[in-house]
């Protein structure tokens, strides 16, 4: 049976509590949400969908993507690996700075381990051409050139020591999004160079991050031009999905929640999480941003009617958590008094695709944009 909460605090209005402030505790909520939830039975990053969606240049946009009803699905098109080099040759040894600050000497590549809560820093080795050097994985590594790797965490996102070992990893490259951080300084205190790269996710982040994982395994002039391969897909992308969105002012607002119905888990995401940026290059309004919703925070009926978002985005997993559409419906009640509501218009994608902002997400908006503004697409 589906554990139940209520999504009104009492006396709080909307946009009044404080958000999460750094990035960081946005990343290491996300987990910590995640988590809890795979305790609780349920799911946290989810396998790799399959793939074989449309792609938006191949499909007929609705006329008024705001008047229509039913739910829809993000498919990618296509998820395969293009590494952007063959064979290369990493520069070693690495001395550099970690996000965190930290300073640190990599001198062996020959055994990776790239561990973040949606796998974009494993894709990112494999997309610089070293995937063959992965020894392992995380649970949200699950397309398919790496799903023959042995798993380094356990209960959703929790990673495990004894594992990790097991494998003798040469390094590690991992952000603050997955825990418990004890683990990680077990790795440096066993000798084994820990490179933390930015925990943030974003649109305009994508390049950076590439960069700094390229720059861990000795391929600073591969990940230059893989960053700048991805930053190009991502600015022909937007391009396309801003040439059949409505203009502005008739733009549809849309709002992300975070759904774990078997841990009593709703959250509403905002500026600062990831999902602004997300939502605007798709061609919408981020509802969360305009009525002050900073970084995540738990879901109020309020906060949600004031929003009145045309359009629901959530994570594959999280809408199953629930029993799907109706179960949203009855478990979030106020959902019914806004246009998604009512339109039942709610986009699912894949836990471990949607908030990659890896070197697929372009692929990734080309997918949404799909599932938004030509929902029967993939019907």
């Amino acid at each position: 049976m589906r554990a139940r909460r209520s999504v009104m605090p009492s006396g709080r209005q909307p946009g009044s509590s404080k958000g999460l402030g750094p990035a960081r505790s946005i990343a290491t909520l996300l987990a910590v949400l995640a988590l809890v939830a795979a305790c609780s039975g349920g799911a946290g990053g989810a396998g790799g969908a399959p793939d074989g969606g449309a792609r938006l240049a191949q499909v007929e946009p609705l006329t008024d993507p705001g008047a229509y009803v039913g739910p829809s699905s993000a498919v990618l098109a296509d998820s395969a690996i293009v590494p952007i080099a063959a064979d290369p040759e990493p520069v070693l040894p690495v001395a550099l700075t970690d996000a965190q600050g930290t300073e640190v000497t990599v001198t062996d590549v020959s055994r990776i381990l790239a561990l973040d809560i949606y796998g974009s820093t494993s894709r990112t080795v494999f997309e610089l051409g070293l995937g063959e050097n992965l020894v392992g994985r995380d649970t949200s590594s699950a397309y398919p050139e790496i799903t023959d790797r042995p798993l380094v965490t356990a209960n959703g996102h929790e990673l495990n020591a004894e594992s990790i070992l097991d494998l003798a990893p040469t390094l590690i490259i991992t952000d603050t999004s997955l825990g418990p951080w004890d683990v990680v300084l077990q790795m440096r205190d066993a000798g084994i160079p820990v490179v933390v790269v930015d925990s943030h996710r974003s649109l305009e982040g994508v390049g950076a991050l590439i960069q700094q994982v390229a720059d861990a395994v000795g391929l600073s002039a591969e990940g230059a031009a893989l960053a700048a391969r991805a930053t190009a897909d991502i600015e022909a992308t937007v391009a396309q999905i801003a040439a059949v969105a409505p203009p502005e002012g008739q733009r549809l607002r849309i709002a992300f929640l975070y759904v774990r119905g078997q841990s009593g888990i709703y959250y509403l995401f905002g500026t600062g999480s990831g999902t602004d940026s997300l939502i605007t290059a798709l061609g919408g309004v981020d509802v969360a941003t305009e009525i002050g919703w900073d970084g995540m925070r738990p879901l109020t009926d309020e906060g949600l009617i004031a929003a009145q978002p045309d359009l629901v985005l959530v994570m594959s997993k999280g809408l199953e958590s629930v029993d799907g559409v109706d179960g949203l419906l009855e478990a979030v009640p106020a959902l019914a008094y806004t246009p998604a509501g009512e339109n039942r218009r709610v986009v699912d994608m894949d836990d471990s695709q949607i908030l990659s902002f890896g070197p697929n997400t372009a692929d990734v908006l080309d997918a949404l944009a799909v599932a938004i503004y030509a929902p029967e697409a993939n019907q």
